[in-house]
């Protein structure tokens, strides 16, 4: 086996930093292009739309698990294969124009992507510890909300120049490159193996899921990620179709969008040190003003700023309050890094892509007025969480 080298620690954690973000970049890069998929493909909007969700549901839902069968058979193997499948199906997306090819091959990248990005979040908790693992682990949602700010902003001009297919051979060939490096510079994380055994699983899985803190800690940032799958999904549509933009404003709309959640978690890094309550119970109560605003707002004035302002608010806030919650979760069971990694990543994706899509296709949004209304109940939820998990974290510490 080989074992990650220390001479090679400072590139491979580069390297775990490149691929953190890959889920991200995976579905924003083409939201761009969601418009000119159905036209070219012959299908409707909701037909595009179900490729975004497959892919959250797949890697979801195998985050879940994936995460015990590496703290059972190690990382870097599992790593480098997952990077080798994501390649082909990224190269089969783009050459074929059967949707249904394009599900599938959309399922294998969920799966494969959650076998990378799981397996390198735990590689952090499996080579560093105590302030060096803070460190890191709270600039984990920095680093991931990259790919909002990069993803539809470049294929915003790949559609533009060359078309949707484009994208995926991006994707691609981003993959080979970073797999190649990593079979030079990376190697074996995982010091201390735990034994493959379905009922000690079950058991993990059930310890964490029992501690109430830790899931109202997944309910939170799901919902906060919903906010962006909800817009990523519906802007396309209001930018190109209703405003008549071109892709590359869907995807300058959503370099503003990228920025904010990176901002606010640049915030949440500063302010570190703080309480955490007193910083999210700020942070939840700007993000109210600024959805009921948008709301109040887009019911008279259509002008695209309303929709990219008030966006920008609503998601600077989200990184904030998805930073600090994250980290907390992610930092409850470091003795099963690899199974927390998982339900931590897995939880994410299930709650915001059947909160996201199932508020897109039950209401058909087409308006800012619209989306404004869904957003607010977003919050309005997320408040009603927020202020449980900080009663019972209070009484628990007491």
């Amino acid at each position: 086996m080989k074992n990650q080298k220390s001479e090679f620690l400072r590139i491979s954690t580069i390297l775990a930093f490149i691929l953190i973000p890959l889920g991200g970049l995976t579905t924003d890069i083409y939201i761009p292009s969601l418009p000119a998929m159905a036209h070219d493909l012959g299908v409707s909007v909701g037909a595009i739309q179900l490729s975004l969700l497959l892919f959250m549901i797949s890697s979801g839902f195998s985050q879940l698990f994936i995460g015990s069968i590496l703290d059972s058979f190690g990382r870097y193997r599992i790593s480098s294969f997952a990077l080798l499948i994501f390649a082909i199906a990224s190269f089969a997306i783009a050459l074929t124009t059967n949707i249904y090819v394009i599900y599938a091959m959309r399922v294998i990248q969920g799966i494969t992507v959650s076998l990378i990005i799981v397996g390198k979040r735990a590689f952090f908790v499996d080579m560093y510890s105590g302030s060096q693992l803070k460190h890191y682990t709270s600039l984990f949602s920095i680093v991931w909300a990259t790919a909002p700010i990069v993803a539809p902003f470049l294929g915003g001009y790949l559609q533009e120049v060359l078309g949707w297919q484009s994208s995926f051979y991006f994707l691609g060939s981003l993959a080979v490159i970073v797999l190649i490096m990593e079979i030079r510079f990376s190697g074996e994380s995982l010091s201390q193996r735990q034994p493959f055994s379905i009922q000690p699983i079950v058991k993990v899985y059930k310890e964490m899921l029992k501690t109430t803190d830790f899931t109202m800690g997944l309910l939170i940032i799901g919902l906060s990620y919903s906010l962006l799958v909800v817009y990523g999904m519906v802007s396309p549509f209001i930018i190109e179709k209703v405003y008549g933009y071109s892709p590359v404003i869907t995807g300058y709309s959503s370099l503003v969008s990228g920025v904010a959640l990176m901002s606010g978690g640049i915030m949440s890094k500063l302010l570190l040190k703080r309480a955490l309550f007193t910083k999210l119970d700020t942070a939840i109560i700007l993000q109210l003003f600024a959805a009921a605003m948008m709301w109040l707002i887009s019911v008279s004035t259509v002008t695209i700023w309303v929709l990219i302002v008030f966006t920008a608010a609503l998601h600077l806030a989200s990184g904030f309050i998805f930073n600090n919650v994250y980290a907390y979760s992610l930092q409850r069971f470091t003795h099963n890094a690899g199974t927390a990694s998982g339900l931590t990543g897995g939880g994410i994706y299930v709650i915001s892509s059947v909160v996201g899509y199932g508020l897109i296709n039950s209401l058909s949004i087409k308006s800012v007025h619209l989306l404004s209304s869904v957003n607010l109940g977003i919050v309005l939820l997320l408040l009603v969480v927020l202020v449980a998990f900080k009663h019972y974290v209070k009484a628990r510490t007491v």
